[in-house]
C-alpha cells in the first residue's frame, strides 16, 4: 500500500463498486489537489454519485484504495470514517436533507455544534452563509415551511459554515431553477477559493463544470477524459481549453 503524493489531498486508485451486481465503478483512479475545484461529469447513471460516496467514506469501495492526505480511508472502521466526515468533510446532496425539528440557522449550524463549537459562534457562522445565499430572512423558519430551493440553500450554507477541508457536492443545483442554481454555484465556488476548500462537484451540466479548475468525465463507471481549464481572473470567467485522454 503506497501513500499518495504530498500535493494530493484526495487520491483514489482502481476503485470498483457494484450495486446489486450492476457495475457502478470499474477501476476508476483519480487525484484531487489541495484547494482544487474538480468537476466529475457524465450522464445520469455514469457513476458520479458512487464515486463521490467512495471518496467521502460514505460507501466503502469493494476494491481499490482511497486516501485523504496520509489517511487510508479504505481501511478505516465505520466509526473512524464517521469522525472523518464530521471533522474534515462536507456534503451537499442532490436534494436537501434537513432536521425537521430545527429551524434554518440551527440546521446550518448543526455540524459546528456537533464538533463542540459554542452555540453563539456556530450561529454566527451559519448566519453569515445564510445571508450570502440570500436566505437569512428565513433563519428562524423550520424546513416544512420552506420551499425546495430555500431548503437547498440552507443545505449549502450548512456545508460551507463548517469550513471543511473537502466539500463533496452531488448535483447541488438539481433542485433549483437555472437562475437560483447559478447563484448557488457562484457562491459555492467563490467561497471555496477564498477559504481554500477543496471541492469535488458532480454535475452533468457543462456550464457548471466550466467553473471548476479541472474536469474528470465518467461513462458507464469508467474514467474517459479530463478537461484542463487554465487559471483566469474571475471577472473574465472560465473557459474550457484543452482535452487530454
Amino acid at each position: 500500500m503506497v501513500a499518495p503524493p504530498d500535493n494530493d489531498v484526495l487520491w483514489a486508485r482502481a476503485l470498483h463498486f457494484q450495486h446489486n451486481g450492476s457495475p457502478a465503478l470499474c477501476g476508476v483512479s483519480l487525484e484531487v489537489r489541495e484547494s482544487e475545484i474538480l468537476a466529475v461529469t457524465g450522464p445520469r447513471g455514469s457513476g458520479k454519485t458512487t464515486l463521490l460516496q467512495c471518496l467521502a467514506g460514505l460507501l466503502p469501495a469493494q476494491e481499490g484504495e482511497v486516501w485523504f492526505n496520509s489517511t487510508p480511508v479504505h481501511t478505516l472502521s465505520p466509526s473512524a470514517r464517521e469522525r472523518l466526515r464530521r471533522d474534515r468533510f462536507g456534503w451537499i446532496d442532490t436534494t436537501p436533507v434537513l432536521v425537521p425539528g430545527l429551524n434554518a440557522w440551527e440546521n446550518a449550524a448543526l455540524p459546528l455544534m456537533l464538533r463542540g463549537t459554542s452555540r453563539r459562534r456556530a450561529k454566527a457562522a451559519a448566519m453569515e452563509w445564510l445571508e450570502r445565499l440570500d436566505i437569512g430572512e428565513r433563519a428562524r423558519t423550520r424546513p416544512h415551511r420552506l420551499v425546495q430551493a430555500e431548503r437547498q440553500r440552507i443545505a449549502v450554507a450548512r456545508a460551507l459554515a463548517a469550513c471543511p477541508t473537502v466539500l463533496f457536492a452531488d448535483e447541488p443545483t438539481a433542485a433549483l431553477h437555472q437562475g437560483e442554481g447559478a447563484q448557488v454555484l457562484r457562491t459555492l465556488t467563490t467561497a471555496a477559493r477564498s477559504h481554500g476548500i477543496t471541492v469535488v462537484l458532480a454535475t452533468h451540466h457543462a456550464q457548471e463544470a466550466a467553473l471548476a479548475d479541472r474536469t474528470v468525465s465518467l461513462l458507464d463507471g469508467r474514467r474517459v477524459t479530463t478537461v484542463h481549464l487554465p487559471p483566469v481572473a474571475e471577472a473574465e470567467g472560465r473557459a474550457a481549453c484543452s482535452l487530454s485522454a
